[in-house]
């Protein structure tokens, strides 16, 4: 793909994805796993002994749930957030974890960035508006996180203006 020149109107002033952060990796999964099973046998086997076998069946279960759980929760890792601002357009594209992709065009002469901020908390909400459009960005950021982004976009938004 051809370098755009910087001036250019095509060329991107702001670029952006945002993903969910996940601090458990495959590795952390498969030892807190481990860990969860060795719990859920040695507290099972008493029980077991004594002829209440039933509850090492109930416990496989919880582990087998926790297990999912813990599965469908890094499956929503691979949801993200794409902003791309150039001169002429503003495109924000959410793709859940899925991979089905919403994409939103905005004018960026006419698009504002709408803050929620709670005074003790941060930001709260971040939503794009251009007229009737409404659009919330980057809900899976850390509050801290979402008020340095916001003002990077405002900023940009300017920048997009002049």
């Amino acid at each position: 793909m051809p370098e755009l020149d910087p001036k250019s109107p095509e060329a991107p002033i702001f670029t952006a994805t945002i993903t969910p952060h996940r601090s458990l990796s495959r590795r952390g999964l498969a030892l807190l796993m481990g860990f969860v099973g060795a719990v859920g046998l040695v507290v099972s086997i008493p029980f077991y002994l004594l002829g209440a076998w039933p509850i090492a069946g109930f416990m496989g279960l919880d582990i087998v749930l926790i297990y999912l759980a813990f599965r469908y929760h890094n499956a929503t890792a691979r949801a993200y957030e794409e902003i791309v601002l150039t001169r002429l357009q503003l495109l924000f594209r959410a793709v859940n974890w899925r991979g089905a992709a919403r994409e939103y065009r905005f004018n960026p002469r006419w698009t504002r960035l709408e803050r929620e901020d709670h005074p003790e908390f941060g930001t709260e909400r971040l939503t794009l508006v251009q007229g009737r459009a409404r659009v919330e960005i980057a809900a899976c950021l850390g509050r801290e996180e979402r008020t340095d982004f916001a003002e990077h976009l405002q900023r940009a938004l300017h920048e997009s203006r002049r």
